[in-house]
């Protein structure tokens, strides 16, 4: 190898291995703060979403909120007005994650740090309140922020900002699986040596009446407007679509050598990342699964694991009537029926681009606590469903071994392979 490519900004890539979790951040309806979150997927069991103004007169006009975190207050107003809600909540939340790993943002290596933070719509409030004020006033009433609050990356970007990272920082937007991606593309990105260090998940805030609007017509989303505390609802019987939320779920991975040398706590390892492309359909997936499949049992052959060492599966899970049904059959196949399987979704709602964040933040949590979450309003499992789905209350259990998976629109697919230090 050339000398140019040993300096201390070019490393050579490293040999695999499984990244360490040394740090998580969370920002959810059922809870700021990576304490409050457990606690209101695992014990509180009570969802959160609730009619918002701002969607009146749609036939879904509920939402789950982020409701005891005010930004302006963490932030301070100044630095909150520089940001669109999602990248205030990914800031919110790595913050957290960063303290929760022990580390110090004045003395790190920030050339050595790097950020991947997944979003499928980024700053569309924002884009949506000025489109409104084009046509209501005219082009002098547009804001000159719109290019940096409404785009996908304005959620990394801010987090480099804020913490003073000066390595890779990027942005990914894979749809409804971007954070599961972030996560796995931060991985490859320690594998690589470009980073010792990477602040990484998803991020989304979407209460748009222009988003809900198309979701509605795409019947993709639940209209139980009687009751929607009750309207998401995995793999039971009477689902009728997901119920869009918003939050931020962030990780601290690092190459175990350095958290090893610097004597962090790790919480858990991401030991593999597949993903892959169904090419099958704009919005629906691949009806045999076989597109997740691939990724799954590309993170197990990354892992070099077996179907047979998972214990727990925290699902896509959206609450929608084909896309549970293909999912579940599809783990069935791979991983057999023993793996506790939940979806999270009913306690945090569908957070699209941030759901792979918050997934994985949740499943490295049960593979600490040994608990899995439960799937919250499962009254009527659908007899379909061949895995064992946790309901009702969280399941204590011994397991080693964890996956998350992930789908998205446009077919993009990705599974990650997480198990205890």
């Amino acid at each position: 190898m050339s000398a140019a490519a040993t300096g201390p900004y070019r490393r050579a890539p490293l040999a695999p291995f499984a990244a360490a979790v040394t740090g998580v951040g969370l920002v959810t309806s059922a809870g700021t703060g990576v304490a409050a979150a457990w606690h209101g997927v695992t014990e509180s069991l009570a969802p959160s979403a609730a009619p918002r103004p701002e969607l009146d007169g749609l036939p879904c006009d509920f939402f789950y909120s982020v409701t005891d975190c005010d930004p302006g207050a963490v932030l301070g107003v100044a630095t909150q007005r520089l940001m669109d809600r999602f990248s205030q909540l990914a800031v919110i939340a790595a913050r957290e994650a960063v303290a929760d790993a022990g580390l110090d943002p004045a003395v790190w290596d920030s050339a050595r740090v790097g950020v991947v933070i997944g979003s499928a719509h980024g700053g569309l409030p924002f884009y949506d309140e000025q489109a409104a004020a084009l046509a209501a006033r005219g082009p002098r009433r547009v804001s000159p922020k719109l290019a940096p609050l409404s785009v996908v990356n304005g959620a990394a970007s801010s987090v480099s900002l804020d913490l003073g990272v000066h390595g890779p920082s990027q942005a990914v937007s894979t749809a409804c699986s971007s954070g599961t991606v972030a996560i796995g593309t931060a991985h490859q990105m320690l594998r690589s040596g470009a980073c010792d260090i990477v602040i990484t998940g998803g991020a989304e805030s979407t209460c748009t009446r222009l988003l809900i609007a198309s979701a509605c017509s795409l019947k993709a989303v639940s209209t139980r407007r009687e009751d929607p505390a009750a309207a998401c609802r995995p793999f039971d019987t009477h689902r009728d679509g997901f119920v869009v939320g918003e939050g931020a779920g962030l990780l601290v991975l690092e190459h175990p050598d350095h958290a090893r040398a610097r004597g962090a706590t790790v919480r858990a390892q991401v030991n593999g990342y597949g993903a892959s492309s169904d090419a099958h359909s704009a919005v629906a997936p691949d009806p045999d699964g076989l597109g997740i499949e691939r990724a799954l049992r590309a993170a197990l052959a990354d892992a070099d694991l077996s179907p047979a060492d998972v214990g727990h599966v925290n699902a896509h899970g959206t609450s929608t009537l084909s896309n549970d049904l293909i999912e579940a059959t599809m783990l069935c196949r791979v991983l057999g029926d023993a793996p506790l399987v939940t979806s999270t979704k009913a306690m945090t709602g569908h957070t699209l681009g941030a759901a792979g964040g918050i997934e994985t933040a949740l499943t490295v949590l049960a593979l600490q606590h040994q608990l899995v979450p439960p799937t919250v309003n499962l009254d009527a499992p659908d007899p379909r469903i061949p895995v064992d789905v946790v309901a009702k209350e969280a399941r204590a259990a011994a397991f080693d071994c964890a996956v998350k998976t992930s789908l998205g629109f446009g077919g993009h697919n990705a599974a990650l392979v997480l198990t205890r230090p």
